[in-house]
């Protein structure tokens, strides 16, 4: 499959970047590590008449600890850097492991933080090429009006499928959104809508540039759970953060977060009400397990069952628990 006719464009500044961002707004996709853009163009998935090509913006990538003890990190700073941190390693593991599992080392060494928060969600019906799609009549996200996963539906369920979102829900991160008019920083919990076609709350010229976990999250212990068909490569079908915060025995504080189930990556809410102040144990990891079930909603977006991949955020949720808090 080749790639569709289109004007690269490589900025050396941020402000240079969102002034193109600006001009051709509607026309332009933006290019970072590149690992799930370039497939996507190759499937015809996005025909943009401009590739706006970040490599060049070196201000975008490093991870810089702040004397509060929180962290910023460039939108374009590579998987792998996060992974093999050890500031990160020590002060916020849910990352680094979540990190850890993206794809494959040659991918997490193109693929960016900034890329990984933005990924487009995933469906067994869209992610096709141009002739497969059209043979099943398209659907809603892409050149069509149905719902294949949901027929007669009018919402898209495409799932959001990224490793490293859940991690930084857990941590309570924030996003820099930059355009040619404003500056603004917002909870990455409010940057997701959702929908699975409209499914981030980013306008078509701006801009993701930094990321920042607080200090009050430093320190939490965290673990990443992820399922997948192969051990490397592939997307999660399925997949649980958790960062537990203990005071000596008991649990002081607790955030689970899922991904690849439901259009968005989601905080369960009640985990902490459920947790904290609790001493560790068999059953109360598995109520924490059950609350997150009943939160996934996966549906036949993947060729694995829906009610499998919620049985494995039960499952994994409880492993994840007991985990974070031996």
């Amino acid at each position: 499959m080749s790639l569709p006719d289109f004007k690269l464009l490589r900025p050396r500044t941020i402000e240079e970047a969102v002034g193109y961002l600006d001009k051709h707004s509607g026309h332009i996709r933006v290019l970072a590590g590149g690992t799930d853009l370039i497939p996507s163009l190759r499937q015809k998935l996005f025909e943009p008449q401009y590739i706006l090509d970040l490599g060049a913006l070196g201000s975008l990538r490093g991870i810089h600890p702040q004397a509060d003890g929180g962290v910023e990190i460039g939108a374009l700073t590579s998987i792998r850097s996060i992974e093999r941190s050890e500031f990160l390693r020590q002060h916020f593991p849910v990352l680094t492991e979540a990190a850890a599992t993206v794809a494959s080392p040659t991918l997490r060494n193109m693929g960016t933080i900034g890329g990984n928060i933005c990924l487009d969600t995933r469906c067994l019906w869209y992610n096709q090429s141009l002739t497969w799609r059209k043979g099943c009549g398209f659907c809603i996200k892409k050149d069509g009006d149905l719902c294949h996963v949901a027929p007669g539906g009018t919402k898209c369920w495409a799932a959001f499928s990224g490793d490293t979102p859940p991690a930084l829900l857990c941590l309570n991160a924030e996003i820099e959104i930059v355009s040619a008019s404003r500056t603004r920083r917002i909870p990455l919990r409010d940057f997701y809508t959702g929908l699975g076609d409209n499914y981030r709350k980013l306008q078509a010229n701006e801009l993701v540039t930094r990321v920042f976990l607080p200090a009050s999250t430093g320190g939490y212990r965290g673990v990443y759970r992820k399922l997948r068909v192969r051990g490397s490569i592939d997307y999660p079908l399925a997949g649980v953060a958790v960062a537990i915060k203990r005071t000596n025995a008991h649990i002081e504080d607790a955030r689970i977060a899922i991904t690849a189930v439901n259009p968005a990556p989601m905080l369960i809410p009640g985990a902490s009400e459920l947790l904290a102040g609790k001493m560790p144990d068999e059953a109360l990891a598995e109520a924490a397990g059950d609350l997150a079930a009943r939160i996934s909603k996966p549906l036949t977006t993947s060729a694995l069952t829906p009610e499998y991949r919620r049985e494995m955020i039960r499952v994994f949720t409880k492993r994840a628990v007991l985990a974070a808090t031996n």
